[in-house]
This record gives C-alpha cells, structure tokens and sequence, in this order.
C-alpha cells in the first residue's frame, strides 16, 4: 500500500521525493560526491571487508531474501515504524538504497573467512577484534577514513546480473575488489560503480597468503594516467610487522572502462558529457 500511495499520488515534470517513504528513496549516486570520486589512486591502510573464497554468487552479495528483524536492514526498518509483518523482502525494497547497502554481503549462508564458524553477513573490525554485522562494520570503517577492499577466489559475482551486488558494494565504501576471476557481468556492473577490479595471479589464493583479516593492504600503482589490464601492486602488512607483496592485473580492461571508473562511475560519466 505504500509503495502504491509513492507511485501513483506523484504528479509533475519531476517525480516528488517523499522523504518518509520505505520504498522508494531518492537516490545517491549524484548527490553525494563521495560517489562520484575517482577510483583511480592508490590506497594505503586499507582494511579488508570480507575475506571469501570461491563462487560467491551476487545473491550472496545482495541477496532477494526476507529481512530478517535483527539485522541492519530490518533495525532500520523498525526505527522507520515498519512493523515486522511489513518488512517485506530486499527484492521488494530494490528502489531505497538503504535497506539494500544494509542488506550487502548479509546472506544467511555467506561464509567470511575472518569468522570461521560462522555463517551470515558478519566481520571482524580492525584492530579493534570486534565482530558485528558487515554492514556495522563498514560504516565504522567510513568514520575512521579508512579505505576497504574485498578479497575473494574463483568466479566471484556468479548467478544472476543482480545491479545491487555492485551498487550495494560501493555504497559500503569498497573500491578495491580482488579475485582470482570474475563473472563477467558482474565486474562490468563493478566498473560502472566505479570500483576498480584487481585478479590474483594463477595458484594465489586467500588461503595460500594465509589471510586472516588483521593484515592492512596497500593497493600501489593506480593514478589516473592508469591504462587497460596494466600491473598493480598489493602491499600486505601483517600484524607480526612482516610484508609481502603480490602482483596484480588491473581488470580495468578498455579505455572506456577507465574513464568511468576516473570519473566515479559510468552514471557521473555520462552526465558529465551531456553537460559539456
């Protein structure tokens, strides 16, 4: 009823925004220029969101599920006055952007490396050894300026071409995803997001580095004069002080790509050539 009442009660050349809505919300990607920043620079102090190993699927990363009241979207959905019987599912609330950022990397059966034991959309915070939901954690992170990156294996992003599994990612504050391979789909959508993809060399794997999540990263060798599928370097810094580098392909792969992730995405792009 109230997605309904949104819809059809708006009129005008321009849709009205109603800010008390659960449904549909005005969304981010222009009004905050954190969103439309370039990607195109080195990171150093980076933490990693998740650790994840092979074909992780974008339901795992967004899923359509039910919203469950005890994690971020449903808390957010109760201090919104939803009562519980209304909280629908994430496929139903697609159009407000906080629900969906809430509900990234929040699938019941997703397996983070740095919680062993554990299934759920749960991390751990550096350095402070806190576990609490991804969501939590990221928006923790975004307070202490500190850059985050996702490592994962094989065929990551799998499965349907779910938007959200990109848009959510970057509403986290990822910029940086490193996998050993992607689906293609879904690293196009991360492109079009303005995170910048980076694949593993052959036979490097989370559990072969030996990750565990209390390491810092470095991502060396981006600037925005970066070209198509060229070398970068992860820097790691463990906690016993030791450091290993590894080499990384920029899976950047044409000039087009670049200039979108230069530009924040592919939306701030193309709104920047209609203006000139």
């Amino acid at each position: 009823l109230e997605f309904r009442r949104v819809l059809f009660r708006s009129s005008g050349e321009l849709f009205s925004w109603q800010a008390n809505s659960t449904y549909i919300k005005e969304p981010p990607w222009l009004a905050d220029k954190a969103l439309t920043q370039s990607g195109l620079r080195e990171y150093h102090g980076a933490r990693s969101l998740a650790l994840l190993g092979d074909s992780i699927t974008t339901d795992h990363i967004s899923p359509i599920g039910s919203i469950k009241a005890s994690l971020p979207a449903g808390i957010y959905l109760k201090n919104q006055l939803v009562t519980e019987k209304d909280f629908n599912n994430y496929g139903s609330r697609r159009m407000n952007h906080e629900v969906m950022a809430r509900g990234t990397f929040a699938n019941i059966r997703l397996r983070n490396i740095m919680t062993p034991g554990i299934e759920g959309g749960v991390t751990v915070h550096q350095p402070s050894g806190e576990q609490m939901p991804i969501y939590d954690a990221a928006m923790r992170y975004a307070k202490e300026q500190t850059p985050l990156i996702v490592i994962a294996g094989e065929e990551y992003g799998t499965g349907s071409a779910r938007d959200w599994a990109a848009k959510g990612t970057r509403l986290l504050g990822v910029r940086v995803v490193i996998a050993n391979s992607f689906e293609r789909i879904h690293r196009s959508n991360l492109v079009g997001l303005g995170v910048v993809p980076c694949q593993l060399p052959a036979g490097v794997t989370v559990t072969t580095l030996g990750l565990n999540g209390t390491e810092q990263f470095d991502v060396l060798g981006l600037n925005e004069s970066a070209q198509p599928r060229q070398p970068v370097t992860l820097v790691i810094r463990r906690a016993n002080g030791k450091t290993e580098s590894v080499a990384l392909t920029l899976r950047l792969d044409t000039q087009a790509e670049i200039a979108y992730v230069k530009r924040g995405g592919i939306l701030p792009y193309v709104l920047e050539g209609l203006a000139a």
